[in-house]
């Protein structure tokens, strides 16, 4: 196992590592911006070091300044949470160059599941499903439209390299279709300075399926359930539960086998999500995240297992340690996640904390780094914290988290728990009656918050 372990990151996914690494004794070093002095990940850190200022690009995000720290402090490992450089292929090359571990897959795992086109490519040929569409990249305007005929109006055009939504267009008919692509050429240039798209059916009421997959990287690997992330806002997810109540169990084992025997196949190394549309009782392969998912705490509270833990006991070159036949899936639970946002308008709203009082009992989990007095700087995202409950099925689970965000109190800053309360009271919610442009219908109807 390692002796010390740099958390390259913030925030609650900062705590949430240094947690596990302690419960295993090893020493955590974090890393901060300026900004971030007073942040509770780097108070509770066993050493500290800042590196840069306040912009992500130059603190976060830069490189050099996280291998000097490793080097300054001696940590043998890199936990790199999610986000920023979690799913950097150069990051991990570096470190691995450095003699220092990576905790996350190959730097060849990341750099093909990163491309949205050969991710496409890869699941294929690894017996995923996928949507129907182009092999690879549209090179022409006579190539986009022979495959959008072939696939069958409407269609969706997606960046190679996008991610969040961003480049993706959808088309109604061959009379939109030049200019949809074109759109999405433009923003994905701008928004990853890569141009190249694709093109798939368009699903019309698809529920966002994830797998979560953990593999040792020799050839042994689990499926741990789903989740349901169809609750979203402009494709960023809002509400999340394990398991998902569209499915029934048949659909369950079969999506569960075939994830599993893909990721030994791949030798993947780590935890890793493999995301689903699913629509009509099929699945369709849309990405695969090869890093630890924000919402990652459901299936811990469903299964008993700490992920975490696993990722650490894995990069260091150990077991699994389970077997598919030993998971078990225990009752329902609901993550939902709290920002610092408008609630109907989602404006991010950086501020003070003045008060603050999470709920607690039986269930009712909090992964948060927020503390009253701390300042939410607008550097960053706007997490204020996640509200993970569980309950022994769906209807208790409801039942407990309506009770916590009663008791939830989050003052000085606006935040999206009145959206959550809203949320709860209403029947699709209830009866799990949704799919992922339920959310932005909602909230454009004026019922939001």
């Amino acid at each position: 196992m390692f002796r010390k372990v740099l958390i390259a990151n913030r925030g609650e996914i900062a705590l949430r590592v240094q947690r596990a690494c302690k419960e295993l004794g090893i020493a955590t070093v974090a890393v901060h911006s300026t900004a971030d002095t007073d942040a509770m990940h780097v108070r509770l850190a066993d050493e500290s070091v800042c590196i840069g200022p306040p912009a992500a690009a130059e603190s976060y995000l830069n490189i050099p300044a996280i291998v000097a720290a490793c080097e300054i402090t001696g940590a043998d490992a890199v936990h790199p949470g999610y986000g920023f450089l979690s799913e950097n292929a150069r990051f991990a090359e570096i470190l691995e160059a450095h003699g220092i571990a990576f905790i996350g897959p190959t730097a060849e795992q990341i750099r093909t599941m990163g491309d949205k086109i050969e991710a496409k490519r890869t699941a294929a040929a690894l017996g995923l499903p996928v949507v129907p569409g182009s092999a690879g990249e549209i090179r022409s305007e006579e190539e986009l439209k022979r495959i959008a005929a072939e696939v069958g109006y409407p269609v969706l055009i997606k960046a190679s390299a996008g991610g969040g939504g961003r480049g993706m267009t959808v088309a109604q008919g061959p009379d939109d279709v030049v200019q949809a692509a074109a759109r999405a050429r433009a923003e994905a240039k701008a928004a990853f300075g890569n141009d190249a798209v694709y093109l798939e059916r368009y699903l019309a009421t698809p529920r966002h399926i994830e797998i979560q997959v953990l593999g040792d990287g020799r050839g042994d690997a689990v499926a741990l359930g789903e989740r349901d992330c169809s609750l979203q806002r402009r494709h960023q997810k809002v509400w999340e539960e394990a398991r998902s109540p569209a499915l029934n169990e048949s659909q369950r084992t079969e999506i569960y086998e075939t994830v599993a025997k893909a990721m030994r196949e791949m030798k993947y190394r780590g935890a890793g999500t493999i995301e689903f549309l699913y629509e009509d009782g099929e699945f369709f392969f849309i990405e695969m995240n090869t890093r630890l998912q924000v919402e990652h705490p459901v299936t811990e509270m469903i299964t008993g297992l700490d992920l975490v833990h696993a990722q650490l006991r894995v990069a260091s070159g150990g077991s699994l340690g389970v077997k598919q036949e030993d998971i078990h899936f225990n009752g329902h639970a609901i993550e939902c996640r709290i920002n610092a946002e408008h609630p109907r308008t989602f404006v991010p709203s950086p501020g003070v904390i003045t008060h603050y009082h999470p709920p607690g009992g039986l269930g009712v989990r909090v992964d948060s780094a927020v503390y009253q007095g701390y300042r939410i700087p607008p550097y960053y995202d706007s997490l204020i914290g996640k509200l993970i409950v569980h309950g022994n099925n769906r209807v208790e689970c409801l039942m407990r988290l309506r009770r916590a965000l009663g008791e939830f109190v989050v003052d000085g800053v606006e935040s999206t728990l009145p959206l959550f309360c809203d949320l709860i009271d209403h029947p699709d919610i209830a009866n799990g009656a949704y799919d992922i442009h339920w959310l932005e219908s909602y909230l454009a109807k004026g019922s939001g918050g």
